[in-house]
């Protein structure tokens, strides 16, 4: 860019006004980034209201599997009497009540792995592991240094 020549050229003092302007934004900088703290909060308060309704609709969930394993259980010990008193009255009915029996024993354990799967979970692990990693990380090079001065 060249510099203006004459003052009283018109063009020329476009041009410096121009310069001056270049010169105002760049002492500026660049446009800030929208730090609206409210916001980050109203993100944030979504995020913990999907949570909850996960946590709630978890809970839920444990309450009828809990509830559908008394009632298995309870049937397969009534299962269990009836084969007992069908070997001596009727004991065509022992296939039939031994068969349904797998079947709620197969249910049982797919509803105990359900409610343990819940107890522990791998996503829960994730943050106390790094907090582990990042202060153990922490103690074994302050014990590195606090040994090299040492020595």
């Amino acid at each position: 860019m060249t510099l203006p020549s004459d003052p009283s050229d018109p063009s020329n003092s476009q041009r410096s006004g121009e310069l001056r302007s270049d010169r105002q934004a760049n002492r500026e900088g660049p446009p800030a980034p929208d730090n609206n703290p409210l916001g980050e909060i109203e993100r944030q308060i979504q995020d913990t209201e999907r949570s909850l309704n996960h946590l709630k609709e978890r809970i839920a969930q444990v309450l009828r599997d809990r509830q559908r394993q008394r009632d298995l259980q309870n049937r397969r010990d009534d299962i269990r009497r009836e084969v007992r008193q069908a070997k001596t009255v009727n004991p065509s009915l022992i296939p039939e009540l031994k068969q349904e029996l797998k079947q709620i024993q197969a249910t049982l354990e797919a509803i105990e792995l359900s409610l343990e799967s819940e107890l522990f979970s791998f996503s829960a692990l994730k943050e106390p592991f790094w907090q582990a990693l990042r202060f153990g990380g922490i103690g074994i090079i302050i014990g590195w240094l606090l040994r090299a001065w040492a020595s």
